[in-house]
């Protein structure tokens, strides 16, 4: 049996005693009700096998689960690992060294945190105007309007506007462009220093470090949080190798697993991370992972709402 759920989390907190309860994550208490769940229902494994599974030929067991943390939070680290301790199992960490090296926010977090701060209409209306005053002095792109019509495609858990906010912010703009807009709509709409979350947000080295210790795996998730599909095959490469250099500590160099920031991976970021000693990779593909029928460097996963107490979606993937 070479099926397996792999489960996504990000941020997993105490919701309803957070400053900005309109951040999406998983509440601890339903975090909570979920392991107990999946504890119950299924057989939670760990990366070790699932690796040994891929690469050597061992079985997992029927329903096999994989618990995945993305992106760093010290959130995974206060609230859901003494619960995977409890529970006596393990929980795979992804995390850009960005985050604990630099102390600086991942422009992913810093649009979260607009998103979470100011109604979407006025910060579409901000983009807009913004986009406007650019456009042909510094920079050149299409009109508003025709960048909405490419952009703006919803998805489960966003809005055509909330899409078109996080690609323009995200992906879309020039980056030093899109750095620049988002760090003045985090000023206007958030209101605290960058680095000041930034230290509040992620986990320090000595947290991964303890997690490390404590049977946890971790994970590479490039450096600066990238496409990585989308960049100069030179900027992709240096992304990984920052991001190897500074959780060498932390994986064993030879079988490493990949986790593509925001799903995003193309041929050749494949063969990058082949070459430098990756044995997995993990997308954001929705889907059961099956290790006989997909590449072992294209895993889907499901989301942590497809499962129970959230709702039940993983029985029809």
């Amino acid at each position: 049996m070479k099926k397996l759920y792999i489960s996504m989390y990000h941020y997993t907190r105490d919701l309803a005693h957070s400053r900005y309860q309109e951040i999406k994550g998983l509440d601890i208490k339903l975090f909570r009700q979920q392991i107990e769940f999946l504890k119950r229902e299924f057989s939670i494994v760990t990366m070790e096998q699932v690796i040994e599974a891929a690469l050597y030929g061992g079985k997992l067991p029927e329903k096999a689960a994989l618990l995945t943390f993305d992106d760093g939070y010290i959130d995974n680290y206060t609230f859901a690992f003494p619960i995977l301790e409890e529970y006596q199992v393990q929980g795979s960490f992804f995390i850009p060294g960005k985050t604990f090296t630099a102390h600086q926010l991942l422009d992913v977090n810093k649009i979260h945190y607009i998103l979470a701060s100011g109604e979407i209409r006025s910060l579409l209306k901000d983009v807009y105007e913004r986009m406007n005053y650019y456009r042909g002095q510094e920079f050149d792109y299409p009109s508003n309007e025709e960048m909405f019509e490419k952009y703006a495609v919803a998805n489960r858990f966003d809005g055509r506007e909330t899409i078109f906010v996080k690609r323009m912010l995200q992906q879309v703009l020039p980056e030093v462009l899109r750095i620049r807009i988002s760090s003045d709509l985090f000023k206007r709409y958030v209101g605290v220093p960058e680095e000041q979350l930034a230290y509040e947000l992620y986990m320090s080295e000595e947290q991964i470090r303890t997690l490390k210790r404590h049977g946890m795996f971790v994970g590479i998730h490039g450096y600066d949080h990238y496409w990585l599909g989308k960049l100069p095959v030179d900027q992709m490469k240096e992304d990984i190798s920052r991001g190897l250099e500074v959780m060498d500590e932390f994986i064993d160099r030879k079988h490493w697993v990949m986790n593509y920031p925001y799903g995003s991976y193309n041929s050749e970021v494949v063969d990058y991370i082949k070459g430098r000693g990756a044995c997995l990779g993990l997308t954001t593909e929705v889907g059961i992972a099956d290790l006989e029928t997909d590449g072992i460097f294209e895993l889907p996963r499901l989301d942590c709402n497809d499962f129970p107490p959230k709702s039940e979606n993983y029985k029809e993937k």
